[in-house]
């Protein structure tokens, strides 16, 4: 395909679109990431995050057929993403940050984005490699021109949850959601897991509950331990 041929538009606008109805969540991880940032790192840190995540995407999309059939990748993935929807629920601590530390928590910040979208994208990029049809440049456009949008959907999410702080905790829930469907599509258990009704739908719903649970039990704990050292200096 090419410029001048009708179905590289139509290849294109099927690339953004599938791109923006497949990145609301990941809109949440980037949001979720960058909210104990400073004001003025906010942004820097979306748009930091977001660029080497879709180059990613990229990569993937031409080794999607290995990575999908690769034993364990997605248990391992969903267990990482897993931990990272916990650890984006605990409360930072907050307090005025030298410059060092600051930038410590950007880049900690990008990480973050990187490797959740990572591990969530593994089944996002199918369709978007099935809609360029193996055309590397329809690709690559495609992901590009839907990168703006992503960015903007991430700082508008960013600042609903700083004014909602509660919805923090149904973002950590929605990427528990997602790590518990990760796991139980591993290629290494996939037999097992497709003989057993509506596993993906329990797994999932357990992954939302376990993130709230272990992020709950964490406060509580950190919380006690305050109260002794309070007593202890009293």
């Amino acid at each position: 395909m090419t410029f001048d041929d009708p179905q590289f538009w139509v290849a294109l606008g099927q690339i953004i679109w599938i791109n923006i109805l497949l990145s609301g969540d990941n809109a949440v991880v980037i949001a979720l990431a960058c909210r104990a940032l400073p004001r003025r790192q906010r942004r820097l840190g979306i748009i930091l995050g977001t660029v080497p995540a879709v180059v990613l995407r990229i990569i993937f999309a031409f080794f999607v057929a290995y990575l999908m059939a690769t034993p364990y990748l997605k248990i391992i993935g969903g267990i990482l993403l897993f931990w990272i929807a916990v650890k984006m629920v605990l409360p930072e601590e907050h307090g005025e940050a030298g410059e060092g530390e600051a930038a410590a928590n950007l880049w900690a910040a990008v990480r973050t984005i990187v490797i959740a979208d990572a591990v969530m994208s593994l089944d996002n990029v199918i369709a978007i490699a099935a809609a360029a049809k193996g055309n590397f440049m329809l690709l690559v456009l495609g992901l590009a021109i839907s990168m703006p949008l992503v960015i903007f959907g991430s700082a508008l999410v960013l600042k609903v949850l700083t004014k909602f702080p509660l919805l923090v905790w149904l973002g950590g829930a929605l990427l528990g959601w997602i790590a518990g469907e990760v796991v139980v599509t591993d290629p290494a258990i996939a037999e097992w897991t497709h003989s057993v009704p509506h596993l993906p739908e329990v797994a999932a719903a357990a992954g939302a509950v376990a993130v709230v649970l272990i992020a709950l039990a964490i406060l509580r704990v950190s919380a006690a331990r305050a109260r002794r050292r309070l007593d202890l200096i009293s």
